[in-house]
């Protein structure tokens, strides 16, 4: 089993930056997917980037230019860059740990870490 979990979420200005973390325990890390996702009030959840094992990544045309997804293997840990913040950034975010097979197939959830972006 894959337990994950997301720090790092907080309020910011527009146009600042946060970083998020999320921790996996479980085997094979390395060679696995990783999303993030966000979910607004109200909204449905979205996926917000994508890292393959081998270090491939996808966003989402909203955060292109903005957001980094990274991983770091030897610490079990991925991380999302999140740069020139906008008010419709706010939601909350959720890491993921999944498959990618040309698009990605969400596997295990983590609890979420709530990223505000207001004046």
């Amino acid at each position: 089993q894959v337990q994950l979990v997301e720090s790092g979420g907080g309020l910011v200005q527009p146009g600042g930056s946060l970083r998020l973390s999320c921790v996996a325990s479980g085997s094979f890390f390395s060679v696995v997917a990783m999303g993030w996702y966000r979910q607004a009030p109200g909204k449905q959840r979205e996926l917000v980037a994508t890292i393959t094992g081998g270090g491939s990544t996808n966003y989402a045309d909203s955060v292109k230019g903005r957001f980094t997804i990274s991983r770091d293997n030897a610490k079990n840990t991925v991380y999302l860059q999140m740069n020139s913040l906008k008010p419709e950034d706010t939601a909350v975010y959720y890491c993921n740990s999944g498959q990618y097979s040309g698009t990605y197939y969400p596997g295990y959830w983590g609890q979420g870490t709530q990223v505000t972006v207001s004046s």
